[in-house]
C-alpha cells in the first residue's frame, strides 16, 4: 500500500512540473505560434520609415479602443491613459499606457498584444511598442509606457472601430533586455 502511494506522488509531482513548465514556456510558445501562422490578432510591426504621408486617409477616421489585462500571476496594474482615440488611416498615431508594480519585488513582465476584429489586425502596424521587450519593474514602480502604431490607409470601410489589447504575462528575468547602465554595471563588477 506505502509503494503505490509513493508511485502515485511521484506521479503527480511529475505532472506538476511538467504544467509548470507548459505555463512558463506558454508565452514564447504562443509569440512563434502567431508568428508562423499569422492568426489570432498579431499586429504587424513597420519602421517609421515605412510610412508614407501620401497614404493618410484624410477623409476617413476610425475609433481604436484599448483593452488591458494582467495575468493573475503578475502583481501588476495596468490601463490605458486613454480608453479610445479615432485616428486617421495612414498617419502615426501614438498611445500611452500605465503599467504599476503592487509587489514588493522586481518583476519582469511580457505584454502580449492582440487586434480584434481579426481582420483588422492584418492592417494594425505598430513602429514603437513596449510588448517589443520585457519590461522590469522596482518594487512599487510605475512607469509610462508609448505605442506608436498606424492603421493602414487599405484598412476595409467596414471596419469602423477596433480594439487594441494588451495582457502582461510575468516573464523570466533572463529574457530582459540589458541596458548600457546594466553593462556598465557588470564590467565594472567583473573587472
Amino acid at each position: 500500500m506505502k509503494n503505490k502511494a509513493t508511485q502515485t506522488a511521484k506521479k503527480l509531482g511529475l505532472i506538476a512540473i511538467a504544467m509548470f513548465g507548459f505555463g512558463y514556456l506558454m508565452v514564447p510558445i504562443y509569440n512563434i505560434m502567431c508568428e508562423v501562422t499569422g492568426i489570432n490578432g498579431k499586429t504587424g510591426q513597420i519602421s517609421k520609415s515605412e510610412v508614407r504621408l501620401e497614404d493618410v486617409d484624410l477623409d476617413r477616421l476610425v475609433t481604436v479602443e484599448f483593452d488591458t489585462n494582467v495575468n493573475p500571476n503578475l502583481p501588476w496594474s495596468f490601463k490605458a491613459a486613454k480608453f479610445k482615440q479615432q485616428v486617421r488611416p495612414g498617419e502615426i498615431a501614438e498611445a500611452l499606457f500605465i503599467v504599476k508594480n503592487e509587489s514588493d519585488n522586481f518583476v519582469v513582465g511580457q505584454a502580449i498584444p492582440s487586434v480584434a476584429p481579426e481582420l483588422a489586425s492584418l492592417f494594425f502596424n505598430k513602429t514603437e511598442c513596449f510588448c517589443f521587450v520585457n519590461q522590469k519593474l522596482a518594487p512599487g514602480e510605475t512607469k509610462e509606457m508609448v505605442v506608436r502604431y498606424v492603421v493602414g490607409s487599405d484598412l476595409p470601410e467596414k471596419i469602423t472601430t477596433m480594439t487594441l489589447s494588451y495582457t502582461f504575462f510575468k516573464a523570466s528575468e533572463d529574457n530582459v533586455a540589458i541596458t548600457k547602465q546594466d553593462r556598465t554595471k557588470k564590467i565594472k563588477e567583473n573587472g
